[in-house]
């Protein structure tokens, strides 16, 4: 895209009105309904991010976003690793909380019954007599019990030592702070648990268990994709986009609501097609509106969709990509603002003369959401995730009564006004 100098694109961007109007009601809904039980954490097991996916496809098509190519899906296939019934765990005859006590791991397999609890001696690391000692050990009947801190240390042993780790009947990793889980896309031979450190007995001896686990080799997930044409350069595009599948659930008592990761993006996504839809707010680039699925499973949607897009991306002008906004007190990030300087600048000058958040920081280069394949493919894009406020993250307390959305509709303007100076700017170049 040619740009125009940096002075008069400020001020075209600052020349005309816009009209729009934030309805934080309608945001909440949003959330709530995104995070609610039903949704089962937007994750793998009982369809929860297929009526996630269909949610976003029904608000889509309520707002008179046209689909591409006769479908607002884009649909693909992965393995995934899934908990498919809630875990259990008790120590020394007391019962830990699933979800709040401990949690299974993503890759987790399955395993039930009773095991002794056998504490990992770390002097494996260093001292032969104990190696030599670990080798001899019968492991089958035990319950391996060691810190996260040491997790990566036992990743780095040879392959011995990781097929006699293998023959243990459990591992428990202690948590030290909070009981943080990802997706998996592959399964360990045995049942692992999370455990955090407040709740473990120092002295426990035996442990009692039981982990349901599934690898899906295909599951089907889709990407969802609604699209508005410009009224003056139609074959330009805007993208947004977010991500909507969260975690999932393990069983029917234990899933991760994913209010701020990623409801919010979500919520904001939904948001700017519900402002671009209306008539008065038709953009002279079109603009498409991307919700991908599979960002926790590794950026699967967003790598699938720069594989095989749906309109060229040498058309896209530039993509915002919105992830983690449900606070902003201290401000937002802005990962690519130090790739595209220009951009990054007329941002900040935006944001500093209508006074909407307290600082923008920009990153450069990083492989931590949907921007990051386009980015690659050389496709133009920012990534916007908001500072300070909630510090749930991947686990049971991101709910949506606890997201503050404490600069929701700044950056909703904020959004808007960089759109629409960059609309400005090429269209007057033309």
């Amino acid at each position: 895209m040619n740009r125009l100098p940096f002075l008069l694109l400020l001020l075209l961007c600052l020349s005309a009105p816009v009209t729009r109007a934030q309805d934080m009601t309608r945001v909440r809904h949003t959330i709530d309904t995104l995070t609610s039980k039903s949704m089962h954490g937007r994750g793998y097991t009982f369809n929860g991010d297929r009526k996630a996916a269909e949610y976003i496809q029904n608000r889509f098509e309520e707002m008179g976003l046209q689909p591409v190519n006769g479908s607002y899906f884009q649909q693909f296939s992965f393995p995934v690793n899934r908990i498919v019934q809630t875990p259990q765990l008790q120590v020394d005859g007391q019962r830990l909380v699933p979800g709040q006590d401990f949690v299974a791991r993503a890759s987790s397999g399955s395993g039930a019954g009773k095991a002794t609890v056998l504490p990992l001696d770390t002097l494996i690391f260093s001292d032969a007599r104990a190696s030599r000692k670990f080798f001899r050990r019968d492991f089958s009947d035990k319950a391996l019990v060691y810190p996260q801190r040491e997790q990566q240390r036992l990743l780095q042993l040879p392959t011995a030592y990781q097929q006699q780790l293998q023959q243990a009947k459990l591992h428990l990793i202690l948590q030290p702070k909070a009981l943080l889980t990802t997706v998996a896309r592959q399964q360990t031979a045995m049942p692992m648990l999370e455990v955090l450190q407040s709740a473990w007995p120092q002295q426990a001896q035996q442990v009692n268990f039981d982990v349901q686990a599934d690898l899906n080799q295909q599951h089907q997930a889709r990407n969802v994709i609604g699209f508005i044409r410009g009224s003056r350069q139609p074959d330009s595009v805007l993208v947004f986009s977010a991500h909507y599948d969260h975690l999932g659930s393990q069983g029917e008592e234990v899933y991760f609501p994913g209010a701020n990761d990623n409801a919010s993006g979500t919520a904001m996504l939904l948001e700017l097609a519900q402002h671009y839809s209306k008539p008065e707010n038709t953009p002279a680039y079109s603009m498409a509106f991307i919700a991908f699925a599979a960002e926790e499973a590794g950026l699967l949607g967003s790598f699938y969709y720069v594989q095989k897009p749906l309109f060229p991306l040498q058309q896209i002008a530039f993509l915002l990509n919105l992830d983690l906004l449900g606070t902003g007190g201290d401000g937002l990030m802005v990962v690519n603002g130090q790739v595209h300087e220009q951009e990054f600048n007329l941002l900040r000058r935006l944001n500093e003369q209508h006074g909407y958040l307290p600082q923008l920081k920009s990153r450069g280069k990083a492989a931590n959401s949907d921007h990051y394949p386009f980015s690659e493919a050389g496709v133009p894009a920012f990534f916007f995730y908001t500072l300070g406020g909630t510090a749930a993250y991947h686990s049971t307390q991101d709910y949506a009564a606890q997201l503050p959305l404490t600069k929701f509709p700044e950056v909703f303007a904020l959004i808007t006004d960089f759109a629409r100076a960059l609309t400005a700017g090429a269209a007057q170049e033309n």
